[in-house]
């Protein structure tokens, strides 16, 4: 029989007060808080506070706080990405971001979703979808990327969008639902 942990790293309904993933979200709130609570100038102690939060993190992963996620461990994160202020990133699902990705102030990340039945989601259960984000891409300000969804390399996700559904390579999308405005000159 599957733990909570397993039905929800596999996408499956699962039970979100299970006491693992529950214990092992209270440790990353004590990081966060650590890491929020850190000064500008205190470069090495954040530093030691995003690998023990985010174990995968390439090198020059740059999150400017106050920040927050999940888990921390299921973030895939590329070389050089950055998070300005106020990020969100839930991490129930795996959130695999490339490469020199950059997020403007208040993008939020979620793999998190309920049951669209009602008496499903009355019995407190969840599940999640992980969500791709490729290299180069650029999100704006205020974005939201819902569970599920892929946005491709080098593309432009303007400010205040709502992705709901997937994003090609290369491509400036905006709106609500976002949607792809025009494809990007080739350089």
């Amino acid at each position: 029989m599957k733990t909570e942990k397993e039905k929800m790293l596999a996408g499956e309904l699962y039970d979100p007060l299970d006491k693992q993933i529950s214990d092992e979200r209270l440790q990353a709130r004590l990081l966060l808080k650590e890491l929020n609570d850190s000064r500008e100038d205190q470069v090495e102690e954040r530093s030691r506070i995003l690998k023990a939060l985010i174990p995968h993190a390439g090198e020059g992963l740059w999150l400017q706080p106050p920040f927050y996620c999940d888990y921390g461990y299921n973030m895939i994160v590329g070389e050089r990405v950055f998070f300005n202020f106020n990020c969100v990133v839930l991490d129930v699902a795996e959130v695999r971001i490339g490469s020199r990705t950059l997020f403007g102030p208040n993008v939020q990340v979620y793999t998190a979703t309920h049951p669209m039945d009602h008496r499903e989601r009355a019995s407190g259960l969840e599940y999640a979808k992980p969500i791709t984000i490729g290299e180069d891409v650029w999100i704006g300000g205020s974005a939201v990327i819902c569970p599920g969804v892929t946005i491709g390399d080098r593309s432009v996700i303007g400010a205040g969008s709502v992705v709901t559904k997937d994003i090609p390579a290369d491509v400036f999308a905006a709106g609500n639902p976002c949607r792809v405005i025009r494809k990007l000159k080739e350089v």
